[in-house]
């Protein structure tokens, strides 16, 4: 493994025999690492936006789940 820093980047290099089975959820971490690094959100602000959008898709989704 190699990493290399420029001006604008960091660059992660792997030997190719490497499996790629598990690299996702590493991907997926550095995505959003990525995405929030400059936010300036509260944890409470994110909280209640997270709270907000699962009482939505419970709302639109309920019926799938419960049978009355």
């Amino acid at each position: 493994m190699r990493i290399e820093r420029t001006n604008n980047e960091i660059i992660i290099r792997l030997p190719s025999y490497v499996k790629t089975d598990g690299l996702q959820k590493f991907i997926d971490y550095l995505v959003y690492k990525e995405v929030t690094a400059k936010s300036k959100a509260k944890q409470a602000d994110v909280d209640k936006l997270a709270k907000e959008v699962k009482k939505g898709w419970w709302s639109k989704n309920r019926s799938r789940f419960i049978r009355e």
